[in-house]
């Protein structure tokens, strides 16, 4: 017996003992008595928090097979019963649809005490996965689990690395390879079909066996979400149909690169002038301590209270203008907190703006030597205000953007004004942040003039979030959290939708010995040339970091770079274009557009810049050369002008000279050859 819908393209037939589920010829369920595809039970979590870090232990009562299914057929739906034994109950009810083109498959949860649920999806031993939100260890996922749940992603996120050990034994912040601030349950397959979860419960997502995938989920799912294509550049296309396309970045964005600097209006308006004199291309400057300072043990940290700080920023009001006319825009920070010092956390106390403990009283997250209130955006009058004080005290003084930090710290135990549980609402919280600043630039007009940018995320992040950066790098080598790992989170984020990317060049977490070296920020400068938004960062511990003007190499090296992403700014602007029209993302795996290649398939710390560039980024110290893979193509050499067919080459790759090559059949030649002019 064979059911379908609609159309022969979803298939759902009877086995010997159970079931298969096969849209356009890919098969993703095959349910037998023996081999259930769905687990039920019930789990006891405890969750700890400090400081963004999350302890998350699991004990599993019980776990259940339901391994008798019931198929039937109504209204263009197909119901499959599920239960744990022969003429019971249903425990679960399946209900299979077409929309829009995907399959939906709708769970109907027959019992109120279950809280744990397992899935498994039909996999074969060669197939590749990708995706999970941004994940900066691993881009093909296969052989590995992912924890799905935004925090930070830890000081080290590689158990064996000294970073880590330190950073967990003395300030409980050490990371793993799946930490990460923008988790999602949504994945791409090799097999050209991606998978979406419809949940904001914790999850694990398990690729770790050959012949199924295992979701795992602390709770019944509301649905879930499949949908295949012929190409990887169609599929994207359609995850960004599903979650919605960010738009374009504001035109002055591409005129240089964004300043990072701190410390009030003299040292910013010096810096910039030494920049300027350089030569190079500044099309910003962003202050994240606009508002004020503090230092704690951890460093530089700021002062959460959003408006102008007078006395750190004597004249800024002034100064903004006068910049602006010389084409440099002014950029700041803001966060869903308020401290408990500043006259916000006050208005929003007296007004009933911020979360609540059990007891009723305000919530205070300690985020280091410091207290805040969670401005709760489930209180509608709480988003309203929020929205006016980003609108207010930023965009109407003249702020042209701004880093919109956080979002992954909402605690578990908080009390919030629409009565869902916390563990619910905290991986839902940095898209309801995204939408806060989304709204307001909307509301006030700027949309398409304001850029903020986001590491938080979370399904439906994509529409609202206008450009995403990687996070806080450790300011090193290593592969895990240094600049290695910002290559496969542009990568991975970009296959669920996110396609605009970029980091803190130089990285930004200096702790236990990690203190940035000269070349670690010019090798950064030289990746950050080929990716949507150049900005640097001074590091939460500026003085123990090498700084774009501590010398004039390095000075002359960052302007050298500014002019290269400037005169490669037409090339960037349509890939940024077709992002926001299509979703394709600006930074691409090789595979996306060498299908046929399987080397390409593993590659992750190197990338395609739209379709015509490919970039190798040199991210081990003390190299001259660099092995790159190349697929079958014609290749130039972007600053030799050497040509190649395809395979791993060894290039020459002194500092200024990054690893790039281009296709020589490019109808964007001329543009490239200009840049390797310069």
């Amino acid at each position: 017996m064979q059911n379908t819908l609609n159309d022969s393209k979803l298939i759902v037939q009877n086995l010997e003992s159970g079931f298969e589920v096969i849209l356009n010829q890919v098969v993703l369920l095959r349910h037998t008595k023996e081999q259930p595809i769905i687990y039920v039970g019930r789990g006891q979590e405890t969750i700890d928090m400090y400081r963004g870090n999350f302890d998350i232990k699991d004990y599993v009562i019980e776990r259940i097979p339901l391994t008798f299914a019931e198929i039937s057929e109504s209204d263009n739906e197909i119901n499959i019963n599920l239960s744990n034994a022969a003429n019971s109950v249903a425990v679960l009810t399946l209900s299979l649809k077409k929309e829009e083109g995907r399959l939906k498959i709708d769970f109907t949860n027959h019992d109120p005490t279950i809280n744990r649920f397992w899935l498994r999806i039909a996999a074969t031993p060669e197939e590749k996965v990708y995706g999970c939100g941004e994940q900066l260890s691993y881009f093909n996922l296969r052989g590995k689990n992912f924890p799905l749940w935004t925090s930070e992603p830890g000081v080290g996120r590689n158990k064996k690395t000294y970073v880590t050990w330190q950073a967990d034994v003395k300030d409980k912040a050490g990371g793993d390879y799946y930490n990460t601030n923008f988790p999602q349950p949504t994945y791409v397959s090799s097999q050209k079909y991606y998978c979406h979860t419809e949940t904001t419960a914790y999850a694990d997502f398990d690729f770790r066996h050959s012949e199924f995938h295992e979701l795992q989920i602390w709770e019944v799912p509301k649905a879930m979400i499949f949908e295949t294509a012929e190409t990887y550049v169609k599929l994207v296309e359609k995850i960004s149909n599903l979650f919605g396309k960010q738009p374009e970045l504001p035109e002055w964005v591409y005129d240089g690169v964004i300043l990072g600097i701190q410390g009030g209006t003299e040292i910013v308006e010096r810096k910039l002038e030494k920049a300027l004199a350089a030569g190079m291309k500044v099309s910003g400057v962003w202050c994240q301590d606009w508002q004020g300072k503090r230092i704690t043990s951890f460093g530089k940290r700021l002062m959460w209270n959003w408006k102008w700080n007078e006395q750190e920023y004597p004249q800024l009001d002034k100064k903004i203008p006068e910049w602006k006319e010389k084409g440099v825009r002014f950029l700041g920070y803001i966060n869903p907190y308020v401290a408990i010092e500043g006259d916000l956390y006050k208005e929003a106390e007296k007004m009933g703006y911020l979360a609540l403990n059990a007891q009723g009283d305000v919530y205070l997250v300690d985020f280091g030597e410091f207290y805040c209130g969670v401005v709760d955006f489930t209180n509608e009058k709480a988003c309203e205000w929020y929205k006016q004080v980003i609108k207010e005290n930023m965009i109407d003084f003249g702020l042209d953007g701004w880093m919109a930090d956080f979002g992954e710290y909402l605690p578990t135990d908080v009390v919030l004004k629409n009565g869902v549980d916390a563990r619910i609402m905290h991986n839902a919280w940095p898209t309801m942040w995204a939408k806060i600043n989304y709204d307001a630039v909307s509301e006030a007009g700027k949309l398409g003039e304001v850029v903020y940018f986001m590491r938080a995320g979370y399904t439906g992040v994509q529409k609202y979030c206008t450009m995403l950066w990687g996070g806080d790098q450790s300011v090193d080598w290593s592969l895990d959290d240094g600049l290695a790992s910002v290559i496969p989170a542009a990568l991975s984020s970009g296959m669920i939708g996110c396609g605009l990317h970029h980091s803190d060049i130089g990285g930004y977490t200096s702790l236990h010995g990690n203190k940035r070296s000269k070349e670690l920020l010019m090798r950064w400068s030289e990746m950050g040339a080929f990716t949507p938004m150049m900005r640097t960062h001074e590091g939460n511990r500026p003085d123990d970091c090498f700084q774009f003007d501590d010398d004039e190499e390095s000075l002359n090296h960052l302007a050298r770079m500014s002019n290269i992403f400037v005169t490669l700014a037409p090339y960037t602007k349509s890939l940024v274009k077709l992002n926001s029209e299509r979703g394709i993302p600006v930074q691409r795996p090789l595979f996306m557009h060498y299908e046929n290649d399987k080397i390409a398939y593993d590659l992750k710390y190197q990338y395609l810049f739209g379709e015509d560039i490919l970039v190798a980024p040199v991210h081990q110290e003390k190299q001259n050369e660099w092995e790159v893979y190349l697929p079958e193509d014609k290749w130039v050499h972007l600053w030799s002008g050497q040509e190649y067919s395809g395979g791993y080459v060894t290039v020459d790759a002194p500092i200024g000279y990054p690893p790039v090559f281009y296709r020589k059949e490019s109808k964007w030649k001329d543009l490239f050859l200009k840049v390797s002019t310069i």
